[in-house]
């Protein structure tokens, strides 16, 4: 009989796991750890997860599974005791747009609801409240339209549905209607009228045709009582607006005009009706509440004059419209001085030293004002003169883009656009009609732009503003709101606001947020598989995590998490270490029980530090920097509180403080933006800052963010590190290379001449399957390998190119033990902790810290300045603590060497090695951005208003070194 307490593996040998075995007990919160490579995900979320979704796939009709994913069977002998399982990773977070936190947590159903049923519409004119007309009150207002105006009423029946309603057609001449208006055209009802049932129609009966006199008003009564009992309430009067002769091109017909009036919803004073508040009107993915300027994103790609002109202390002369002079074309330059000419201003005056009317004609144009423009041919020497009004620099891009068939021309023209907030809606999102719409004097706008906590307060108190027939309306969508607020409270999402953008979320807190959502639908007897939920949280907020990850185990449920945070470790009711080592050293369970089982454990690295026998010990001293620094002034962006910071260069500093405190605005949105645009000129200068003094001090400023470090399968560490530059060289030296006469060129992958061009270098093939699943394939001419048999032939050391590239970096170091250009990027590879990553290993199977730890290798491979200044990102996501160990070696060597590294971080083993910490807050949101504390971690421990330093004391207490 199966054991139903326990989740059995058998034989799991997915990727480096060696043949495992184990039994996971079910109902329990597990967490799975080991060095960094050992092997945790591909148990975690490769074998276990894998399988379960697996087997919930194979359970559904063919039909079903051709709309789903191909998934192939894990090495694994069998899974015994496997509950439905879901996966709540970091790599899910959404890039569409239109999605957003509220959307996300399905909170924005519930507000779009609330609003339709208990909102109280306004006027988005006068701002009055908007009251029922009467026919009385519609008839007056027709018929203070010019005398002899054409009109027509038309009753709404259908709005933007699908089908072929030929039964309310035919109802329709039953009644005795003569025609009716579909999708913006009459139609008469006596011929046959066929519709698409795939496509969504508009369809409105003619009620009346009418010439506006005062005779009419008795006619019209009844014409508009008619139509607004069909209409549902509601009826179209159409003007029929002349045809204005000369003034139009050829072919123009008679314009309409509509006015919607309402039995229901209507402004008297400024003669607006409102259609029927349904919640789609406060959908942003819908047309019926979309902002029509921005399609309701909130916002418009438009070409930015920043961007085409980041420096303006550049003249005209030596490049200051960048996007016209990298192109070297001298015709640019020409217009450019016929424009000089014309305006009289000089090539060589800084672009900033010109007049606002000046710059105004060089970027926009100059309206009609027509300019004499002289152009030389470059190849016959010709002069063309023409005059005509200039165009400008900005409508010249917008042009090209808008013209263009060419994707490479528009994703250079890209580089000059940027996103700006639309006009209309003020990126709000919506139309004016669904703002107006408010509860408790707040549009549904204005109550996403609201943090949690302050959303939580507003909801707190909304009842004793509601009438007793709106409290029995609202009350179980308030429930279900205050429900999923306080599940996103639990894990630390206080400070995002409701309309904050799914793509501007961290991964731990997209990660967080799905968490919250699985609490919420309250699932039992399901499997969790989670990646590192503590990632990017404050240990103030941890608590609140894990028992967050307790009341979900609470219900029933079984928590796989793979993590190496110490407190969620030990809060952990079962743990798992694999290793002992990365890569082909890893794959073995090297303990499983307690957290006392484990740290009694010798041989468990994660042992050794929870029971503190290896600690990353803190400097016996601080240092205390060159004496340079740069300084920060008014830093004001998002919810930093006009703050001015020193940093000292050439020293190790943390930038530490709740989520949502400022830190990421001022260390990558302020300071890394100035950097770059003071010291490359090729980026504008960021909004929210006054200035940065002492940049003249570095040379160098360097972002290793954990990025993909490539978008496609074909970018892999040595692509990326310039290493594979190197093996082909090296390749191309070889003996049997130089007879073919194979160039380093014929040993890639990724162009034509050594590469298989059956899979085209990438050595599977995909095959179409119909109503199943397509199936990837190893290509069978090259086997996997990617290139053609030829190049293949040629060996260095008897290994061929593909052999290399599936080479560990441990094995490409003894391998390539005589070739020093490539000892040293594999030698830094190393150092990092990534001895265990294959050669060509995919870059879009590597980690974000893996990706992070590769583009720091890179950057270690070059000679250094001494005068660089690195950023990083919480650079321990991922690791253990003895990848921490050896990533803080690296970034010591670096400070060592005279750069400056500014890390963004939580872990206390990272901050309490530091020289200086700038500690923001106090809390998240609006309630951070202030500077609550700086100095050493002995000096910051000491801060009582700062929550960091409170949880340094005991770090530092325990890691002290002895005197």
């Amino acid at each position: 009989m199966q054991n139903t307490d326990e989740i059995i593996v058998r034989g799991a040998r997915q990727h480096n796991l060696k043949n495992i075995s184990l039994e996971i007990p079910r109902n329990k919160f597990i967490v799975i750890t080991g060095v960094s490579g050992s092997g945790k995900s591909s148990l975690a979320f490769d074998t276990i997860f894998a399988e379960g979704q697996r087997r919930y796939i194979e359970s559904l009709s063919a039909y079903a599974r051709q709309f789903l994913g191909q998934l192939d069977k894990p090495d694994v002998d069998s899974i015994e005791g496997l509950s439905p399982a879901i996966s709540i990773d970091q790599k899910s977070t959404s890039h569409n747009p239109r999605s957003t936190v509220g959307t996300v947590t399905e909170i924005y159903d519930h507000l779009r609801l609330l609003y339709a049923r208990v909102g109280t519409p306004h006027c988005p004119q006068c701002n009055r409240l908007i009251n029922p007309q009467t026919v009385d009150q519609i008839v007056d207002q027709v018929l203070n339209l010019p005398t002899n105006s054409k009109i027509q009423i038309l009753a709404p029946l259908i709005s933007g549905r699908k089908g072929e309603y030929q039964a309310l057609l035919q109802d329709l001449r039953q009644q005795g209607f003569a025609r009716v208006k579909i999708d913006g055209e009459i139609l008469a009802l006596d011929e046959e009228i066929t519709l698409d049932k795939n496509k969504k129609h508009t369809i409105e009966i003619v009620i009346d045709r009418l010439v506006v006199k005062s005779s009419i008003q008795a006619r019209l009564a009844d014409s508009l009582a008619l139509g607004l009992k069909w209409g549902h309430s509601s009826v179209l009067v159409e003007i029929l607006l002349p045809d204005t002769g000369n003034n139009e091109p050829t072919g123009f017909q008679a314009k309409e005009k509509q006015m919607l009036f309402s039995e229901q919803y209507a402004c008297a004073y400024c003669n607006i009706s409102f259609a029927e508040i349904t919640p789609r009107i406060f959908s942003f993915n819908s047309p019926y509440g979309a902002c029509p300027a921005c399609h309701g994103l909130g916002s418009t790609f438009e070409v930015d004059a920043q961007l085409v002109v980041p420096d303006p202390r550049k003249s005209l002369d030596k490049g200051a419209i960048y996007p016209w002079a990298k192109t070297g074309n001298p015709y640019y330059n020409q217009i450019l001085s016929s424009l000089a000419k014309h305006y009289k201003f000089g090539l060589d005056t800084p672009f900033a030293k010109l007049s606002k009317a000046q710059k105004d004609i060089i970027l926009y144009g100059s309206g009609d004002e027509r300019v004499n423009l002289v152009y030389e041919a470059y190849d016959s020497g010709e002069f063309t003169r023409y005059r005509k009004p200039f165009e400008g620099v900005v409508p010249n891009l917008r042009r090209r883009y808008e013209e263009t068939q060419s994707d490479r021309v528009k994703q250079d023209l890209e580089n000059y656009m940027t996103e700006m907030i639309c006009e209309d809606c003020q990126g709000s999102r919506l139309k004016a009609q669904s703002l107006a719409v408010k509860i408790a004097g707040l549009s549904i706008a204005q109550l996403c732009a609201l943090s949690v906590v302050k959303a939580q307060d507003f909801f707190g108190c909304l009842t004793s503003k509601f009438s007793t027939r709106q409290n029995t309306i609202a009350h179980q969508i308030l429930i279900e709101i205050s429900a999923r607020l306080k599940f996103l409270s639990d894990v630390g999402l206080t400070y995002l606001t409701l309309d904050r953008k799914a793509s501007t979320l961290s991964g731990g807190e997209a990660q967080r947020i799905r968490l919250a959502t699985q609490i919420g639908s309250g699932l039992s007897g399901v499997l969790y598989v989670l990646d590192e939920p503590s990632v990017g949280l404050h240990q103030r907020d941890n608590n609140r995590l894990v028992s967050t990850l307790k009341q979900l185990r609470d219900l029933g449920n079984t928590l796989l998490v793979v993590e190496h945070d110490e407190e969620t470790i030990r809060q952990a009711d079962w743990l798992i270490d694999i290793g002992p080592g990365a890569g082909l050293h890893g794959g073995h369970i090297v303990a499983q029980g307690s957290l006392e089982d484990i740290a009694n454990c010798l041989q468990s690295s994660t042992g050794a530090y929870l029971s503190k026998r290896k600690i990353i010990p803190t400097p016996e001293k601080r240092r205390s920097g060159n004496g340079l620094k740069i300084k920060l002034i008014g830093a004001t962006l998002n919810n930093l509180k006009d703050i001015d910071i020193d940093f000292d260069l050439n020293k190790f500093i943390a930038i530490t403080g709740v989520s949502g405190s400022g830190k990421s605005t001022l260390v990558n949105d302020l300071l890394y933006q100035y950097l770059r645009h003071d010291l490359y000129g090729n980026v504008p200068r960021p909004q929210g800052l006054i200035k940065v003094d002492g940049v003249e001090n570095i040379d160098k400023v360097i972002d290793i963010d954990q990025s993909p470090i490539g978008r496609t399968p074909r970018s892999n560490p040595a692509t990326y590190t310039g290493l594979f530059d190197v093996i082909r060289d090296v390749y191309a030296t070889t003996r049997e290379a130089q007879a073919r006469g194979y160039l380093p060129g014929r040993f890639s992958f990724n162009v034509k001449g050594g590469r298989c061009e059956a899979c085209s270098g990438e050595g599977m093939n995909e095959i179409e399957m119909n109503f199943l699943p397509s199936v990837f394939v190893h290509c069978e001419v090259c086997k996997g390998a990617r290139y053609n048999r030829e190049t293949l032939e040629v060996k260095f050391k008897g290994k061929s190119i593909a052999d290399v590239l599936e080479m560990t970096v441990e094995e490409g170091l003894e391998f390539f033990a005589n070739v020093p250009k490539a000892q040293v990027k594999l030698a830094t590879l190393k150092e990092v902790g990534l001895d265990y990553i294959k050669l060509g290993q995919p870059a879009t199977t590597l980690s974000g810290g893996e990706a992070q730890r590769v583009k720091l290798a890179e950057q270690l491979s070059k000679r250094a300045t001494g005068k660089t200044i690195y950023i990083l990102d919480e650079p321990t996501t991922g690791l253990s603590f003895a990848d921490i160990d050896k990533l803080l070696q690296v970034l010591n060597k670096l400070v060592d060497s005279g750069n400056t590294v500014l890390v963004i971080e939580h872990n206390l083993d990272v901050i309490k090695q530091a020289d200086w910490i700038v500690d923001l807050g106090p809390e998240g949101g609006d309630g951070g951005g202030y500077i609550v504390a700086q100095g050493t971690p002995e000096q910051l421990a000491k801060n009582r208003n700062s929550y960091t330093g409170h949880f340094l004391q005991s770090c530092l207490k325990l890691s002290a070194i002895p005197t």
